[in-house]
């Protein structure tokens, strides 16, 4: 982490007034800081989920808005998230399952933290999931139903924003006007779930992946609009069903998002995703599973007090050509602080 100074101090320390004894100089900061989290709040500033987990062909079917939201250095994000995914959510062509109704719950543990890189802004954020569902299809002809529970596939984000994003301290964070904002980001998947390569349905996927990523924000008023590009390449599972290789090709990913700022800290977006690629084969065998997929979405976004906030997002399939056809709803609350 490059440490910037604010004023002869850390940045992301809250600058105290001189005071005559500690105790008064204790209770300057913490006002200060309260004041600032306050501030922040007005613009919306979440931890991105658009590496949190959702399974198999959900997994890169991602839809966030505000993922490349500024911070102030020194500020950490805690989250904690339910999601609720149903339908076809594990939908994979190279599965001989067909009818795939499915519904799963996703706990997910996060964590970030926002640095000066260069003199710029970046975060560094990781993501654990668990997961439980009931899976229900019929495999070969026969009806089966299963019930699987674990810890899904690690995901880690690393953020940088190129344009609009100086790395700046708390107090001169609330001074700035919006801006222009472009940043970029690499989300990688680490193959940490729980995987039975005799299993039809598992937790984990036994393959990485990477995501590099640009992302464009765009505010007008109280409006804003924003659009990120990315592509996902996947690792390969050598393990596959007993010993099988199974790749997939790369899968590009296209998300839209336009929303309004009712009044500080509460704000609501409508978003829209487009997923291509993504073909898989197994021992060398090509399916016909080119994704040509669009997802839309709604997201609502409100302080609770100061350092808490709370985010109501769902979405469901549009147009799905091969892939998970599912609905979810995903319930985030989130506690953010700052260095002292």
């Amino acid at each position: 982490m490059v440490s910037a100074r604010f004023q002869g101090r850390a940045v992301g320390r809250p600058v105290t007034s001189p005071a005559p004894n500690n105790f008064a100089g204790a209770v300057v900061s913490r006002t200060r800081a309260l004041t600032w989290l306050a501030s922040l709040a007005r613009w919306g500033i979440w931890l991105p989920l658009v590496f949190a987990l959702l399974p198999r062909a959900g997994q890169a079917q991602e839809l966030e808005p505000r993922a490349y939201s500024a911070a102030p250095v020194g500020t950490h994000f805690l989250l904690g998230t339910y999601t609720r995914l149903s339908g076809d959510v594990l939908t994979d062509p190279s599965l001989p399952i067909t009818d795939v109704n499915a519904k799963i719950d996703v706990f997910t543990a996060g964590y970030l933290q926002v640095f000066d890189l260069l003199g710029r802004t970046a975060s560094i954020g990781v993501v654990l999931p668990f997961s439980r569902g009931n899976v229900s299809g019929n495999v070969f002809e026969a009806a089966k139903q299963v019930y699987r529970a674990g810890i899904g596939d690690m995901r880690l984000r690393l953020a940088v924003n190129l344009l609009g994003g100086p790395a700046l301290a708390p107090a001169d964070f609330v001074r700035r006007t919006p801006g222009t904002t472009l940043g970029a980001s690499l989300t990688a998947i680490v193959p940490t779930g729980q995987y039975q390569s005799d299993r039809l349905v598992n937790v984990g996927t036994n393959r990485w992946a990477f995501k590099p990523e640009l992302g464009l924000s765009q505010p007008f008023g109280n409006w804003f609009a924003e659009c990120s590009a990315g592509v996902w390449v996947f690792g390969e599972n050598n393990d596959f069903l007993g010993g099988r290789h199974r790749s997939q090709s790369p899968l590009a990913v296209l998300q839209l998002h336009g929303g309004y700022q009712i009044k500080p800290g509460f704000w609501v977006a409508a978003d829209v995703g487009y997923y291509a690629g993504g073909i898989t084969s197994v021992n060398g065998v090509g399916n016909a599973d080119r994704q040509n997929n669009t997802r839309y979405g709604l997201t609502v976004s409100a302080p609770l007090v100061p350092g808490w906030s709370a985010k109501l997002s769902a979405a469901k399939g549009l147009i799905t050509r091969a892939g998970g056809d599912y609905k979810s709803i995903t319930l985030t609350v989130q506690y953010q602080w700052m260095d002292r």
